[in-house]
């Protein structure tokens, strides 16, 4: 226990150095993190640090979530909300078909089923890597809100499609009407909830308001107890503190005063960022645990399949962003009542948005929750690969867009050449 605590310190104390050298050079933070973070797990005398699923979900998911949609503009949110539904929904069901189909024919004797699985866990964008990627590059609001709204609801429909994708390898018959009745329950479940923790949290902290740091601790504990109501009620305690996030920043801004909000804002912002920071360099550390339970024959043949369903998951992306762009304008053209010109997207937004779709924490976390054993006692097939080619897929879309998104984005940004007339 001592070792692990004293690891953990070690981890905390890179994490914060990295940190100061990445505002210097122009490497995003989370990049140089995991890069780290691999480095960290090949040393031989480290012990074995596993990322537990359920640590991430009960410790890490709810202040992340609860802060990032605490400080999202509900305005904006609410204009680009049918493009963070599409992309959250939608979007997330295609990529999982997607990857699966691609899963299925690359990796030999990998089901149907099994195939699913996979394609659930790398079918969501991460919130931590989405913010964390793009923090600093002057992307407009429109972006911001669009990349960090998707990446907050769309966990809620990949569990979903993993649950049911389990089910299958466990020999549950697949029913599409079944599915659907209780997506809908998980998130209007989740919604109910956020709203009337919401609720609750409004009204306690209007009876404590001479006291500050009752205020701010009842804020701090109010996400964690949010997230396990939600999930002991079976609905998404994603959607639930979500909810609770956008509910109490529009209830802060008419009455915290202004000293409260700073206070808040120091405390909120310096856990967020420990938090962020450990969580990239456990992403890192996962790789050389996995390295160590293949060949490198195996390494090598797998690292491609993961590269391949990169490119799958990208290239779908591309096609739902761009798709939704001509979808929005059509509406708008035909004075749909419910579209805005602010709701409209431009070429450079499309391509931002569709090049910042990191996988991050939430799908290793899923990866490394699978099941040992079915429901029979057999082992659940093909676990090690899926774990293997999900780190990989995180690794690649964090490290390689992560690096990439900054050159893209000033491109995007550069003039266009004026031309002389002759």
């Amino acid at each position: 226990m001592m070792e692990n605590y004293s690891v953990v310190l070690f981890l905390l104390a890179i994490m914060i150095g990295l940190s100061a050298v990445a505002d210097r050079s122009k490497i995003p933070y989370p990049v140089l993190l995991i890069i780290a973070g691999i480095g960290i797990g090949f040393i031989p005398a480290l012990p074995v640090i596993e990322l537990d699923s359920h640590v991430v979900f009960l410790l890490f998911l709810p202040p992340l979530l609860y802060d990032a949609a605490f400080n999202i503009e509900f305005k904006e949110f609410r204009t680009h909300l049918n493009t963070i539904s599409t992309l959250a929904i939608s979007l997330v069901f295609l990529s999982t078909t997607g990857i699966a189909v691609a899963a299925h024919y690359l990796i030999p004797g990998m089901s149907w089923p099994v195939s699913f699985v996979l394609g659930a866990i790398l079918s969501a964008t991460d919130a931590v890597a989405a913010i964390g990627t793009t923090k600093g590059l002057g992307l407009s609001h429109k972006t911001t809100t669009i990349l960090e709204g998707e990446s907050l609801v769309n966990d809620a429909s990949a569990l979903v499609a993993y649950r049911f994708a389990v089910a299958a390898v466990a020999g549950t018959v697949f029913v599409l009407w079944k599915a659907t009745i209780e997506f809908v329950i998980l998130l209007g479940g989740g919604f109910l909830v956020g709203m009337i923790m919401a609720r609750l949290l409004a009204f306690v902290l209007g009876r404590v308001k001479h006291n500050s740091m009752v205020q701010i601790s009842f804020m701090l504990l109010m996400p964690f107890v949010t997230y396990l109501v939600a999930e002991e009620l079976h609905v998404s305690g994603v959607i639930a503190v979500v909810i609770i996030g956008l509910g109490i920043a529009r209830f802060s801004k008419k009455i915290f005063p202004e000293e409260l909000k700073q206070q808040s804002k120091a405390i909120w912002d310096t856990i967020i960022f420990l938090l962020n920071g450990l969580i990239f360099i456990l992403i890192g550390l996962q790789l050389p645990y996995v390295v160590k339970t293949f060949d490198s024959a195996t390494i090598a043949l797998y690292t491609g399949y993961a590269v391949v369903i990169t490119l799958v998951m990208i290239v779908i992306r591309f096609v739902r962003v761009f798709l939704q762009r001509s979808n929005l304008q059509r509406a708008f053209l035909k004075r749909h009542r419910f579209m805005s010109r602010e709701a409209l997207l431009d070429v450079k937004t499309s391509l931002i948005i569709s090049w910042a779709g990191m996988r991050g924490i939430v799908s290793l976390a899923i990866a490394i929750g699978l099941p040992l054993t079915l429901t029979n006692g057999e082992p659940f097939p093909h676990r090690n690969e899926i774990i293997f080619i999900s780190v990989m897929v995180v690794l690649i879309t964090i490290v390689g867009q992560g690096l990439t998104l900054p050159w893209l984005v000033r491109t995007l940004d550069k003039p266009a050449p004026i031309r002389k007339k002759k």
